[in-house]
């Protein structure tokens, strides 16, 4: 049947399969990327138009389309990936589409900015407050209201008197942009020979072409004023930029450094920002008045129409895995993004992923190889101590030759970081009288003693309860016992220690996004001499003053069973090791461990970390698992534990065979109950070239349809098996 143009398809931001038709009204144009206003049962919501409608309705049954926004159309490339993530990750288009449309608010245009300016009339009476604000308007321009009182430290009555006497008239202008466009050339950097070679080898890939860059350098490398030189090149190319950051709310320092370098703050994009910034950062990024952003991993949907460059900064990082909603690795998706809009792709690390190594070592990457420091700072010396030799007393969790060697650094004026990834002050509480543990009651996991704010926290579903006085199983007073260090417990014991030391806590539970962004100022400032941190610490910072860094369990991540446990332990502690003598002192670095001969502690200490991936590459290769092959996680949870385990057997009795496909489970998820849901995993593994999720999808159309309380969550290319 011949389509009609008075009827589209329209994919709406909503958890659907796929688009609804419906009729464009007589004097209404719109086409593919069209953003609209459409009915959806009792309520209208956006979407987008998705081109001709698949299977013809008739047209007294369809609706019509309430609105068309005087937007510009969104680019084919990003229709495009919509349907890409959707089909590999499992979720419904328009669950993807929502991602895009995060902010409603930007659709609509936008409220014009009130301004005054002057008529050249003079007011009957002069005052020296009204004076003051003629001065202001002396260049006659016109002012913003706000902005007129802020210059002229008036009250709002003042500017409303002038008005009346029409010596100032009001006029409608458009809204400022919420940020300059950057200048390619407005502060160029001069760059080592080293960091000039790793630029060259990444301009070498061609600007309107999709190339991806492995920028592998060494802490303190000098890597960000690398990639800034790439994202210039990129701006001169007339072409915007992409920037995404592990962690975009404590990351005040970096968006300075773009400032200095490019004569103005770029746009950002994360959690902290309000609906108005989050709107106009959207229109502008779509009408291309934005030219660059700063991004957490949900930047990746933005409204691009000229993307010529995404940076992912520390790569490897596990915050760029959406593990909620969409699962996706914004690593991946960011490839596909560049891949659709012939972008190139930096992908910035001093430990990259196995995954990204891998990809540099056959070729798939360019890889950019920064092997010295910026300015000639030596690395840091590196030494194990051996826990089960030279540990600390029986009650404390510093041994006697890390803390001489932070005594020494505080003697010589430095700064020391003591390293525990472990929020809270014990990850157990116990009753000595009848061994009963605290547990979350919605969640297989123990409560976590947070004795700064006098609770018991569960860190899955954020459960809290005040920190009980008595036991509640016996009735014992004064029989609770905190199990195990947390950072705060650690902090405890600095202070008995280390009396004199000015001390900071920096971990994401110890106050808010801007609170934690000024203790992190503070540091870089020198205000404290002793910090005590979590793996908030390690994302990138730069503390001139720091010299010694210990790490206080440096076998943390090898005890969950985990096959990526080595990989993410090498990275968090060469990250953190790597925030010692990044200026012009040396540095030093000591990790308490049980397990000094673990191949993860031997590449620490020789600086062998070629070592280390070759050994996690063959140990991966042997094992058939990324990436050498593929992983696909099939999460079944309920309200009871029986029918979450019974629906997961039926599920794998209804699995096709299929040649190169193994399957594991059912079986309980080591966090077997989380918010009181009990979760049963399933496991998929099979060849790198093998469609997974394809299998996945026949699979579970096959299989009965989940009901009542039961939900299956897929997570394609899974980076835990929590």
């Amino acid at each position: 049947m011949e389509h009609r143009p008075d009827i589209v398809a329209v994919m709406v931001g909503v958890a659907v399969e796929g688009p609804y038709s419906y009729r464009v009204p007589a004097g209404m144009s719109v086409s593919r990327g069209s953003i609209v206003l459409v009915p959806l049962g009792p309520r209208l919501v956006p979407g987008v138009v998705w081109g001709a409608p698949k299977d013809m309705v008739a047209h007294n049954r369809l609706r019509d389309i309430a609105l068309a926004y005087e937007l510009p159309p969104l680019s084919e490339e990003l229709l495009k990936l919509v349907d890409w993530v959707a089909r590999y990750t499992l979720a419904v288009p328009g669950q993807v589409l929502r991602a895009v449309l995060r902010s409603t608010e930007a659709l609509d245009t936008p409220k014009p900015v009130i301004a005054f300016r002057r008529t050249g009339q003079e007011p009957d009476r002069m005052t020296p407050a009204r004076l003051r604000v003629l001065d202001v308007l002396m260049d006659d321009m016109a002012w913003p209201k706000p902005a007129l009182i802020e210059a002229s430290g008036v009250s709002a009555s003042v500017i409303e008197g002038l008005e009346k006497a029409g010596t100032i008239e009001r006029i409608e202008m458009a809204a400022p942009p919420i940020v300059q466009q950057p200048d390619p050339d407005a502060a160029i950097a001069v760059l080592s020979e080293g960091q000039q070679m790793a630029l060259d080898k990444i301009l070498a890939l061609d600007a309107q072409q999709f190339g991806v860059a492995l920028l592998d350098g060494v802490t303190g490398g000098g890597k960000t004023e690398v990639f800034f030189e790439a994202v210039a090149d990129t701006l001169r190319a007339g072409r915007q930029a992409l920037i995404l950051l592990p962690e975009i709310a404590l990351t005040n320092t970096f968006i300075n450094r773009f400032a200095a370098r490019f004569g103005t703050r770029p746009a950002e994009w994360h959690s902290d920002m309000t609906p108005v910034q989050r709107a106009k950062v959207w229109r502008g990024v779509l009408d291309g008045t934005v030219r660059a952003v700063v991004g957490a991993r949900s930047a990746l949907f933005l409204p691009f129409r000229e993307l010529g460059m995404l940076v992912l900064d520390e790569e490897h990082d596990g915050a760029y895995k959406q593990a909620d909603g969409i699962t996706y690795h914004a690593r991946d998706m960011a490839v596909v993004r560049a891949r659709l809009s012939h972008a190139r792709v930096i992908l910035s690390s001093a430990t990259p992923s196995v995954e990204s190594r891998n990809n540099a070592n056959t070729g798939r990457y360019a890889h950019v190889l920064m092997t010295a420091r910026y300015a000639e700072a030596a690395m840091p010396n590196i030494t194990t101590i051996d826990m089960r030799i030279d540990g600390p007393e029986k009650g404390s969790w510093i041994a006697p030759g890390l803390a001489r060697e932070v005594f020494g650094a505080l003697d010589r004026g430095e700064q020391a970081l003591l390293f525990l990834n472990r929020r809270g002050y014990a990850p157990l509480t116990l009753c000595r009288s009848c061994g009963h543990q605290y547990q979350c009651p919605d969640c297989s996991a123990w409560m976590v003693e947070h004795r700064f704010r006098g609770v018991l926290m569960c860190h899955h579903c954020g459960h809290e309860v005040r920190t009980p006085t008595v036991c509640g199983a016996c009735g014992a007073a004064d029989a609770l016992v905190a199990v195990g260090p947390g950072i705060e417990r650690v902090a405890e014991e600095a202070a008995a220690r280390f009396p004199d030391a000015r001390r900071v806590i920096l971990s994401s539970d110890m106050g808010s996004n801007a609170q934690l962004k000024e203790r992190v100022a503070e540091i870089e400032r020198g205000d404290y001499d002793l910090i005590i941190g979590t793996q908030l610490v390690s994302k990138g910072h730069h503390f001139e003053k720091l010299t010694v860094v210990g790490v206080l369990d440096a076998d943390l991540g090898l005890a969950h069973g985990d096959p990526r446990a080595a990989e993410k332990t090498f990275q968090i502690l060469t990250q953190v090791a790597g925030r010692a003598g990044r200026a012009t002192k040396s540095g030093k670095a000591f990790l308490q461990t049980y397990h000094p001969d673990h191949p993860v502690m031997r590449a620490m200490v020789s600086g062998d970390r070629e070592a280390f991936y070759a050994h996690e590459l063959a140990a991966r290769e042997s094992g058939g698992l990324p990436p050498f092959g593929r992983l696909a996680a099939l999460i079944v949870s309920a309200n009871e534990h029986d029918v979450a385990m019974g629906f997961a057997k039926k599920l794998l009795s209804a699995a096709p065979m299929a040649e190169g496909v193994r399957l594991f489970g059912p079986a309980d998820a080591p966090i077997a109950m989380v918010r009181g849901r009990h979760r049963v995993r399933l496991l998929a593994q099979s060849g790198k070239d093998f469609d997974l999720s394809g299998y996945v999808r026949f699979w579970l159309g096959s299989a009965d349809k989940v009901s009542g309380n039961l939900r299956v969550q897929v997570d394609i290319d899974p980076m835990s098996f929590m």
